[in-house]
């Protein structure tokens, strides 16, 4: 099986990067979403009803296949031989970071479940300040991966 994941080490790790984009843009998307009909629509209206529906296609459709994708093709690269070095502080620092990323996924999964039953009760302003977390993780994940400290 190893030799397996060694003879497609490159395909893995271009599949891997494309997951992560695509996860990466509906994480940054998605609270944007959330401020806006946190601030300027009305529950019951044509437009909750049109933003609920793209909160879910994004959440449904997008984030979550980007995800499972990001993570299996991430648990490829980790079997991989001679691709992590576990004595090293950086795959540490990047699977903490890809933890945070998940709990925050699954955390705007709840928040759209929210809106949908016309139960949010959290601010723009929260929507705003929570999407700056993925910048941050994104940050730790990338230096990790880049810089191997």
């Amino acid at each position: 099986m190893t030799d397996f994941l060694y003879a497609i080490y490159p395909w893995t790790k271009a599949l891997h990067i494309i997951s992560v984009v695509a996860w990466m843009a509906g994480i940054f998307y998605l609270p944007r979403l959330f401020v806006y009909h946190a601030e300027r629509i009305e529950t019951g209206t044509e437009q909750d009803a049109l933003f609920q529906e793209m909160e879910r296609k994004l959440l449904r459709a997008i984030m979550n296949p980007a995800m499972v994708a990001t993570w299996v093709f991430g648990l490829m690269l980790v079997f991989t031989p001679g691709i992590v070095d576990w004595s090293m502080v950086w795959p540490w620092t990047k699977a903490a970071g890809v933890m945070v990323m998940t709990w925050f996924h699954h955390w705007l999964g709840l928040r759209r479940k929210d809106f949908a039953a016309g139960n949010n009760t959290l601010p723009g302003r929260r929507y705003r300040m929570m999407n700056e977390l993925p910048t941050v993780l994104l940050i730790l994940i990338v230096i990790s991966v880049v810089v191997r400290f």
